[in-house]
């Protein structure tokens, strides 16, 4: 895609000028998006991807600022979802029948949680499905709750997160803290409970590093296997089987069957069939891999 010229969010310009700037941009009603993303699609109109791209950059705003209790500067997020908008433009297919927003908006989110999970070191976040769904839904979880976001936790308010997200209330104590701050590891948990401290909970229990590296290079294979099997699905193939069968948090068939504008049935037949593709691409890799030479 040609470069675009969008307007700049930094320190010095600011998050309200940056705002008033994107909302000069119109809106684009059904059948004028349709035009753009045709000419784009068929001729590689920079006019066209230009309109395209800056109509959408409230929706990207908005859901950016979602992200913006992770100490991470609000340009740089922005920034990210900005990529996000650019790819599905470049991968928008208008006959489909579904507008861009609803399907730029999952590449708008993923491009932020990446720049986040990339932007907080390993050591910060922990790498396992369980950890990262935590780390995205802690804060939000507190504020259902009405905790404190000093980092005191109760511990009928940690076995509650515990619960719902379904991870130990070890890794809720850990997240907590790593997400509010390096506070000492003597801190207290409680003022009034001198006794137990965060160093308590935080005991390391997991697996020797030998039989760490051993699951992680299992674990990098499979997901190698997994990625290159992927890649003989087409865009639509991809979106469906990600989103049922790879998200923490499946999306739903009619969420699907609204985002492509088509039945709830054919979205069930098309995961079926994405799954068997990649199922037997991965088989076939596998067995592939087990006659290479050493």
């Amino acid at each position: 895609m040609a470069q675009t010229n969008l307007p700049v969010l930094s320190a010095e310009s600011g998050l309200s000028r940056y705002l008033q700037e994107i909302r000069k941009f119109p809106m684009l009603d059904a059948d004028e998006e349709f035009m753009l993303a045709k000419r784009y699609k068929e001729h590689e109109d920079p006019d066209a991807a230009q309109r395209l791209i800056t109509s959408h950059l409230r929706l990207v705003a908005k859901i950016a600022m979602g992200y913006r209790g992770y100490g991470l500067p609000i340009s740089e997020v922005i920034s990210e979802g900005n990529v996000g908008l650019m790819q599905a433009v470049k991968r928008f297919e208008p006959d489909k029948g579904f507008r861009l927003a609803t399907y730029a908006m999952w590449w708008i989110r993923a491009a932020i949680q990446e720049y986040v999970l990339r932007s907080w070191s390993l050591v910060k976040i922990g790498t396992t499905a369980a950890q990262k769904r935590l780390f995205f839904n802690l804060r939000k979880i507190k504020g259902q709750i009405a905790a404190l976001d000093d980092g005191a936790l109760h511990p009928d308010q940690i076995k509650q997160i515990a619960t719902t997200l379904d991870v130990s209330e070890a890794d809720v104590v850990s997240m907590n803290q790593r997400l509010t701050g390096d506070a000492s590891l003597n801190t207290p948990m409680r003022a009034d409970d001198g006794a137990s401290q965060w160093q308590d909970w935080l005991v390391d229990d997991e697996p020797d590093q030998e039989s760490r590296l051993g699951d992680s290079q299992e674990y990098d294979e499979r997901m190698g296997l997994l990625t290159d099997a992927m890649d003989i699905l087409n865009d639509r193939e991809k979106r469906i089987f990600t989103a049922r069968r790879l998200e923490e948090n499946p999306v739903t068939l009619e969420e699907l069957a609204q985002e492509f504008n088509v039945s709830r049935e054919r979205i069930r037949q098309i995961e079926v069939r994405a799954f068997e593709k990649v199922q037997e691409a991965v088989k076939k890799a596998a067995a592939e891999a087990q006659h290479e030479p050493a």
